[in-house]
């Protein structure tokens, strides 16, 4: 018999075979397709069917993996542990008040799970700052880990009561694949049952007779494509609207003021197309409300008789707010209420019975600003005059959480930087005087006067101004020979935000530097910023990456052959591409579930993600100039032999997404060309998705791995 500690010893040369694509008279080379399983449905919805083939290999990659960090074993579980210390055992979010409720969830002590709760609204409005345990007069309407029990896999998408708070209606993952099941508990008779429906895309609403729900669902080819109505019996499931184009996917919501349900239809990037239906009549027919324009984007409120419509329309790049009669809603009828002014990106807004609010962001900095819909007089939510001298980081993060109820002064707001840990406000929108509400704590103590945070500008290939955030302690600042983590993502107009994470205090402790490069094809610096970074001018996000990396170096603040590049999902694939053009900047690159096979992807029409995806990437199916484009950078397709640094690459089985053989595929290929001595290292998570891990500490195992690969390369192991 064979020695398994020899076979996981060696790395796993995967067969490389003969496949050859033809697209637009263009022929690649596609060695490793036999990775991709022959039924990708099936294997999504049931892992188990995957190929015996395919799943030895995986093991296999998972086996060298284990064997090539056995010398990191103990700091894996130190890490997991510090981790894990970082973390409340118990712990209780802020209620959200809804009539005579407020709904939260909390931790209980060693559970992988939240319960979801609510308690009457004076238990939580009498309650200062928001602690570990529940309230007074609390329900539990799910115990997480009591459903989980018995189950490879457990995460709710989304959890809804019903207007008259009798029903609690939730969409649960059970394999990771994210089809989700519908299920409905009845509170006064406490009985749980399955709706009947089990390929949710996991958002659902509630029509305002607290008897009707309505939910997208997913098509054969893990598309949202259609939506259904159904009721508090599941027996029936009315099929309201179905999308007939493979680039537009459908999403359910409902408007603050609760007057309208809104089919929303989308091409991941910047066309919209809005039909509705009155929230008092569920069983009427959704009425278009706003046809289909290439790239313009329209999001919907309602206040009184009017529509409130964020959008891009008239060369608003940055978007404006406009206002327009609810009965006619037509483009036709549209004037200016918050005019665009170029370089302030509008991300989202909200509006409430008095208030309208926004977001906005600029130079890679948010802010909150509110106007009085009746006076039209605007002010900003500045943190700095909440009392708290570390409200005045360099960099920031906001967020807004509109809550549930409509007829309310009340804004909720959560602030963080890279050295401060999250508060919860609730502020007043008339008068912005501000209350904390809630203080995420690190039980194992944490100082943000330990950390030292910064904002620097760097000049890309051409004169773009990229923001970078660097976090260090104070006793390690940046310079040559002290590695650094750069992370990048740039992709879809997300904005990198400057929040707070426990995670990353475990490397930073350890004396590594950590860096974000706010690079093109993000929001960062408005919605210009994404799209100087999709499309023909994708390689903007690339180059941004690498002349930060550069620049770093050129300015003393790391060594070349010091920096550790991390990026996930599209992010990964800007670490695919930064990885076949400069190898000699990385000690090592991470990608972390990364879309590497971009241009096979995007040719294979039948993947959940392709056709709404070309609007970003191009469609090489169909355009010779796509083609050309894509395979000048997509990151599987451009590995040559050379010297590559350490690479990690990491996989879920049955990831929607960026599906496992994407990761697999591209490990493959560069151990073949390896010419340097780095290893190349592939993990799959063999029961989740595109997420990781479900559980709150089950995740930890994923991180604490991903950060012993990034400490031994860099030589800080020991620490």
């Amino acid at each position: 018999m064979p020695d398994d500690r020899a076979t996981r010893a060696t790395p796993p040369q995967a067969r490389s075979g003969d496949t050859v694509h033809r697209i637009n008279g263009v022929e690649t080379a596609d060695p490793y397709a036999w990775l991709r399983t022959a039924d990708w449905q099936t294997t999504l919805s049931d892992p188990s069917k995957i190929e015996d083939e395919i799943r030895q290999h995986l093991e296999a990659e998972n086996a060298y993996l284990e064997h090539a960090l056995a010398d990191v074993h103990e700091l894996r579980a130190t890490l997991k542990a510090e981790l894990r210390g970082r973390m409340p055992e118990r712990e209780a979010g802020v209620p959200v008040p809804d009539g005579e409720w407020a709904y939260y969830v909390r931790y209980q002590e060693g559970a992988q799970h939240p319960l979801w709760c609510r308690c009457p609204r004076r238990s939580a409005e009498t309650a200062d700052l928001v602690g570990e345990d529940g309230f007074d007069g609390e329900q539990v309407l799910l115990d997480g880990n009591a459903a989980a029990e018995g189950q490879a896999f457990f995460r709710l998408a989304a959890a809804e009561h019903s207007p008259d708070h009798r029903y609690f209606a939730y969409a649960v993952d059970l394999t990771g694949s994210e089809y989700h099941r519908l299920k409905l508990l009845d509170t006064t008779t406490g009985e749980t049952h399955d709706l009947g429906a089990s390929a949710l895309q996991g958002d659902l609403v509630w029509a305002n007779d607290s008897q009707t729900l309505i939910y997208t669902a997913l098509d054969d080819n893990h598309r949202p494509s259609r939506v259904f109505r159904t009721d508090v019996t599941g027996t029936a499931h009315t099929l309201l609207y179905e999308e007939t184009d493979s680039a537009f996917y459908l999403g359910v919501g409902k408007t603050e003021s609760r007057a309208l349900i809104v089919i929303a239809g989308s091409d991941h990037s910047d066309t919209t197309e809005l039909r509705a239906l009155d929230a008092d009549r569920p069983d009427a027919a959704p009425q278009l409300l706003h046809a289909r324009v290439p790239e313009l984007d329209v999001q919907l409120a309602t206040w009184r008789d009017r529509v409130l419509l964020l959008t891009n329309a008239d060369g608003a790049r940055d978007y404006k707010i406009v206002k327009a009669p609810l009965g006619d809603p037509q483009r036709g009828n549209w004037t200016d209420l918050v005019p665009h002014r170029p370089g302030t990106l509008i991300k989202s807004f909200a509006v409430f019975a008095r208030h309208l609010v926004r977001l906005e962001l600029a130079d890679a900095q948010p802010r909150v600003v509110v106007r009085d819909l009746e006076t039209g007089a605007e002010h900003t939510v500045d943190p700095g005059t909440w009392g708290r001298a570390d409200t005045n980081d360099s960099a920031y993060s906001l967020a807004l959480l509109p809550g549930e109820e409509f007829d309310t002064t009340t804004l909720r707001l959560v602030y963080s930087s890279p050295r401060t840990p999250r508060r919860t406000y609730d502020v007043d929108m008339a008068t912005g005087a501000a209350r904390l509400r809630k203080e995420q704590r690190v039980p194992s103590g944490h100082d943000p006067e330990t950390y030292r945070l910064e904002r620097r500008w760097v000049a890309s290939h051409d004169g773009a101004q990229v923001p970078v955030t660097l976090l260090y302690r104070a006793d390690a600042p940046p310079q040559a020979g002290r590695p650094m983590l750069l992370y990048g993502y740039g992709a879809y107009g997300m904005a990198i935000p400057a929040s707070f994470s426990p995670d990353r205090l475990g490397l930073v402790d350890r004396g590594m530097v950590y860096a974000i490069a706010h690079v093109r094809g993000g929001s960062d610096r408005g919605y210009g910023w994404y799209l100087d970074g999709k499309l023909a001018n994708k390689e903007n996000t690339f180059r941004d990456f690498i002349a930060v990396a550069d620049q770093l170096v050129a300015d003393g603040a790391v060594k070349a052959g010091d920096l550790i590049a991390n990026g996930r999902s599209a992010g990964g694939m800007l670490m695919g591409v930064i990885t076949n053009w400069r190898p000699d900047l990385w000690r090592a690159v991470v990608g972390e579930v990364p879309f590497v096979d971009v241009f096979n992807t995007m040719c294979d029409d039948s993947l959940p993600l392709t056709p709404p995806e070309w609007s970003e990437w191009g469609d090489p199916l169909h355009d010779p100039e796509a083609t050309r484009r894509m395979l000048g950078y997509s990151p599987y397709d451009n590995v040559v032999p050379q010297a590559y640094p350490h690479v990690l690459a990491t996989a879920g089985i049955a990831d929607p997404r960026v599906t496992y053989w994407e990761p697999a595929k591209w490990v493959a290929r560069l151990r073949a060309n390896q010419t340097g001595s780095g290893r190349i290292l592939l993990h799959t998570n063999m029961s989740a998705g595109h997420a990781g891990a479900a559980g709150r500490f089950a995740r930890l195992d994923e991180v604490a791995l991903v950060q012993a690969f990034m400490l031994k390369v860099a030589g800080l192991s020991e620490g």
